[in-house]
């Protein structure tokens, strides 16, 4: 199927529904895409399943060895991954490769099962290409995660077709000065299928979270969850609205207690231009609670992971995430400083092809600066040509 056929294909199905803010509910058309990717992912080995996703692989993947790295003892077939929030139980765990990802995060997951904040909770701004969500770590929790995993029967970590991190975050009834229980519970049960975790303490949505960043909590946290026998990888994703002196000291305490990457950047309480856009609810952007994501976000996350690059002194992996909608703005992520990079807002805005032409991208960007594996690029600052 060509380019454009998959393009005209997604804009009948969805473009028109996600060119405009009204219309069907954001959240319903997440979850029917949700559902259908669940009976996908735990079917995929019958015939008219796997049929289906060989004929999808052919059209999203790059098989392109020139893409590999191992970034914190993982195998990344490419640099690009499906970011949290997508997919918060883990229902397509087994499908995402099929979508050319080189990784996926699942969740966020929390240990008690919690229905999140009140609806409607998830707006498009469809002419900014970004969205407006509160969603409130709505989840499954962390034990129904388990069984929602083990049913697809997924490789074990290092035999996957696609790395898979899991993102935890605290429980809303669990009292801030318990929350490294909460997480703790959570990891020691599902680290056995991750290749890697990660601590969200940046969501704007479940009160006082983002406290946890603070000097004293993060540093509790993370000794916490590094003293589990099991622990996997161990990331800590942030927020935007820090100031630098805040990056610069999650960085050093990352550093001297053993983080092995930080994720860069959550969605943001800054509504930056577009503070008047009014959405469906009649209010304008300022007068909204949540988290703005998309292309907004894109130069503000170019500026943390700068930030955080040199405050690591370059020794410890990043992933860059926010705004990131097109292979110019996955490249600029990339020689800023990220060693791997996700895509959310941009890729519902933009259809799956968004992923092919991602990877070609940076190929072809490699191409024309002489680098022969993508890790070369790596904070290079070399421009997009």
């Amino acid at each position: 199927m060509s380019k454009n056929k998959k393009n005209d294909l997604y804009n009948i199905l969805l473009g028109q529904l996600l060119s405009q803010d009204e219309g069907i509910d954001a959240e319903i058309l997440t979850n029917s895409a949700l559902n259908a990717i669940r009976i996908a992912s735990l079917n995929r080995n019958f015939p008219i399943f796997s049929n289906i996703l060989s004929k999808a692989s052919k059209d999203f993947q790059r098989n392109n060895a020139r893409l590999n790295q191992i970034v914190f003892g993982s195998h990344f077939k490419n640099p690009l991954g499906l970011a949290a929030g997508f997919d918060k139980n883990g229902v397509g765990a087994g499908l995402w490769n099929y979508f050319g990802f080189g990784f996926a995060e699942l969740g966020t997951i929390t240990w008690h099962a919690q229905k999140g904040n009140p609806k409607p909770r998830l707006f498009r701004i469809a002419k900014e290409k970004a969205a407006l969500n509160r969603m409130g770590f709505n989840n499954e929790g962390a034990e129904k995660f388990l069984k929602t995993i083990e049913k697809q029967q997924i490789p074990a970590p290092g035999n996957r077709p696609c790395v898979l991190g899991i993102n935890l975050g605290k429980s809303k009834i669990t009292p801030l000065d318990e929350a490294h229980k909460d997480y703790s519970l959570s990891l020691r049960l599902l680290a056995p299928l991750s290749d890697y975790a990660v601590i969200n303490v940046s969501s704007p949505n479940t009160p006082g979270l983002r406290t946890l960043q603070g000097p004293k909590q993060i540093k509790k946290l993370i000794r916490t969850l590094k003293d589990l026998s099991n622990c996997p990888p161990l990331l800590v994703k942030i927020a935007p609205d820090l100031s630098n002196q805040e990056i610069d000291e999650i960085s050093r305490i990352a550093m001297e207690n053993g983080i092995d990457g930080i994720i860069a950047i959550n969605t943001s309480l800054n509504r930056f231009h577009l503070t008047n856009l009014k959405i469906t609810t009649g209010n304008t952007l300022e007068q909204e609670d949540g988290g703005l994501s998309g292309l907004p976000l894109q130069k503000r996350g170019i500026e943390v992971i700068r930030r955080l690059r040199s405050s690591t002194n370059n020794d410890l992996p990043l992933i860059g995430v926010g705004g990131i909608s097109s292979a110019r703005t996955a490249w600029e992520r990339i020689v800023a400083g990220a060693s791997l990079i996700q895509v959310y807002t941009g890729w519902i805005f933009e259809g799956p092809n968004l992923v092919p032409e991602i990877l070609d991208g940076l190929t072809m960007q490699m191409e024309k600066h002489g680098f022969q594996n993508i890790k070369e690029a790596i904070g290079s600052e070399e421009p997009w040509k």
